[in-house]
């Protein structure tokens, strides 16, 4: 499936993710499924990440993020819908916000 065809979602993670390598761990994940996006902390304790890619790798990093790496208790995922013109290239991390 072409990117530009790519299903893409917002996540918004909540529990124990921040401080537990949750990001380095997301970024690691996404590059492996080949998936396109980024990852970052907010500052009301979640992590916020972009996921773009095709259906089946979308479905399995959202499935993986509902575990996280080991030392993450992972609460609830909000799965929000994206329609983006422009996509990312990669997977990244960015500043907190």
């Amino acid at each position: 499936m072409a990117l530009a065809m790519a299903l893409q979602a917002l996540l918004t993670i909540t529990g124990r993710v921040q401080g537990v390598g949750y990001r380095d761990w997301l970024v690691d994940t996404g590059q492996q499924l080949g998936l396109a996006g980024w990852v970052r902390n907010r500052i009301d304790g979640s992590v916020e990440a972009l996921i773009v890619g095709d259906e089946q790798a979308v479905g399995e990093m959202i499935d993986a993020c509902r575990r996280g790496p080991p030392l993450a208790r992972v609460d609830e995922i909000d799965v929000e819908p994206m329609d983006l013109d422009i996509l990312p290239e990669g997977f990244t991390r960015r500043p907190t916000v």
